[in-house]
């Protein structure tokens, strides 16, 4: 059962002339990994982190260096979760979590969908 959708849309320059102006915000948002990638690949997971943030309803509990987009072997993306974000997961009974993310024409774009196992109950960890 679907329990939560999130979508949010990133302007690639906008973002960029920020992370310049303020470079601290890269290890507040970002793991290491994560830092190492291009300015638009950046500006793609900020755009997934909030629109789980917003699936999830709020980010209580979540912090965004706890959140970690990771591909998998065919270059789908995967939200990584670790510490208390995991566990906000956890207690709130999510048991999948599926992303889209996109990058065009300056933007980027990301969209989340989270799901429950409402039949079950279960709580089980998620990669999604």
């Amino acid at each position: 059962m679907i329990v939560g959708i999130g979508v949010d849309l990133v302007d690639i320059a906008r973002f960029e002339r920020t992370i310049e102006r303020t470079p601290r915000l890269l290890a507040r948002l970002f793991s290491p990994a994560e830092q190492l990638r291009s300015p638009r690949s950046l500006a793609a997971r900020y755009a997934a982190k909030e629109a789980l943030i917003k699936a999830l309803g709020g980010s209580d509990g979540v912090h965004w260096t706890e959140i970690e987009i990771t591909p998998e072997e065919s270059g789908r993306p995967w939200f990584t979760l670790t510490g208390s974000t995991a566990g906000v997961i956890e207690q709130r009974g999510i048991t999948g979590l599926h992303l889209s993310m996109s990058h065009d024409a300056g933007f980027a774009t990301a969209f989340v969908v989270a799901e429950s196992d409402a039949a079950s109950g279960s709580s089980a960890a998620v990669r999604a």
